[in-house]
């Protein structure tokens, strides 16, 4: 049976191989300009809020 990644666990793989949070932002920057659809079902894909979701693209054009 396949569980849900969480935001949490999807940060701290994120850290555990050494992107800070400047570096994550880039990452979300990236994805945003590369794939906003894609950025825009992975962040729903992780089951943050519409609100949260909003707040993140926004920032990471």
């Amino acid at each position: 049976m396949q569980t849900k990644v969480t935001v949490e666990e999807w940060v701290g793989r994120f850290r555990e191989i050494g992107l800070d949070e400047a570096t994550m932002q880039q990452w979300h920057r990236l994805f945003e300009q590369q794939n906003p659809a894609g950025h825009q079902s992975f962040l729903e894909w992780l089951g943050l809020p519409a609100e949260r979701i909003a707040e993140i693209r926004t920032a990471s054009r």
